[in-house]
């Protein structure tokens, strides 16, 4: 299963994206997280459902710096092939 999820509040310059790259290394994820130009944060995620759910409230709730207002989350059937979970530019 593949999750795009986009995440917005102050979630820049916070540490998120190294957040959000621990999180699903430790989850056994593949994809990518990067910063979009309005200042949300968006995410690409593959892996089997339950450690997926699990990823997805760990976003709702960032690091420590960080505070949520809104998340919005796409699900897909297909799964394209990451070999790692990486920071995108």
């Amino acid at each position: 299963m593949r999750l795009r999820i986009r995440v917005a509040g102050v979630v820049q310059g916070v540490g998120y994206r190294y957040y959000a790259v621990r999180r699903a290394r430790g989850y056994g994820l593949t994809g990518w997280v990067r910063n979009s130009p309005d200042g949300a944060v968006e995410i690409e995620a593959v892996g089997p459902p339950g450690p997926l759910q699990g990823f997805v409230e760990d976003m709702r709730i960032g690091p420590p710096s960080a505070h949520v207002s809104s998340i919005t989350v796409d699900k897909f059937d297909d799964e394209p092939r990451y070999h790692d979970f990486e920071v995108r530019y």
